[in-house]
């Protein structure tokens, strides 16, 4: 089973990688783009077909090492 983490930085955390792509954009004739976030994808395969214990272990995989609980968000998607 493949599970998908979504992280991204919290609303109010500045994000120099976002503003960055946000003025490349704005470079390249993009006028309608208002912001920016950057944020990152982790895919993990579990060895489970148990959807709610895959979610569970991720969810403790992403407390403790996926992503900074003081910075960011993060969301679990299930993908197969």
């Amino acid at each position: 089973m493949i599970v998908a983490v979504n992280v991204h930085l919290k609303k109010g955390v500045l994000d120099p990688q976002g503003k960055a792509v946000h003025h490349a954009l704005e470079t390249l004739g993009f006028k309608n783009v208002n912001d920016v976030r950057v944020g990152k994808q982790i895919l993990i395969n579990i060895d489970t077909d148990n959807k709610e214990e895959a979610i569970k272990e991720v969810e403790e995989m992403a407390k403790e090492l996926l992503a900074n609980p003081v910075i960011e968000n993060y969301e679990i998607e299930v993908k197969e």
